[in-house]
């Protein structure tokens, strides 16, 4: 889903302004240099010291022995894998942030070259949307792009990882 971001972005959160009658919101962004990143898996990355929990999806895990998955979920390493190609490949990354999570990552939508990492991640079949999870966190025009690309794409053929963290944590 190719957008020119900040035209999107724009007109999106100014046409919804003038729809319901408030003031358009700020939007929290940032660059990340390719240089930066420290890759961990499918929807988290690092940018410098700053963690980054991709919002609105939910791709497949890979063995995080501290944190007490011992084995990758199938597809855990093909998502992880396009991440790293997107993001090296990319000639512009821009963070959304919509917060932070209980962990402490920075959660954030992720801009590569004007299409959004979870949109191309579901598009591939490598992750579930969880916008309808855990709701929109205040950038609504970008869950709805995750909703609409998720109605379009492949089911993967993985278990949603929400369930089978909950089925795999601590087990060897």
């Amino acid at each position: 889903m190719k957008l020119g971001f900040f035209s999107f972005a724009a007109v999106c959160v100014l046409v919804t302004a003038a729809n319901v009658g408030w003031s358009a919101p700020k939007l929290d962004l940032s660059e990340c240099k390719k240089a930066e990143i420290k890759f961990d898996d499918g929807d988290s990355f690092s940018c410098g010291e700053e963690q980054v929990r991709v919002l609105g999806i939910d791709a497949p895990e890979v063995a995080h022995p501290r944190h007490g998955f011992h084995k990758d979920q199938p597809y855990g390493q093909n998502a992880s894998q396009l991440t790293k190609k997107l993001l090296s490949e990319a000639r512009r990354i821009v963070m959304v942030r919509g917060g932070k999570d209980p962990y402490g990552r920075t959660l954030a939508h992720i801009i590569i070259d004007g299409d959004l990492l979870g949109v191309r991640l579901l598009k591939a079949g490598l992750a579930y949307e969880n916008v309808s999870r855990y709701g929109t966190n205040g950038l609504p025009e970008f869950a709805l792009m995750i909703k609409e690309a998720a109605k379009i794409s492949p089911k993967p053929k993985f278990d949603d990882p929400h369930v089978w963290r909950k089925q795999n944590k601590g087990k060897k």
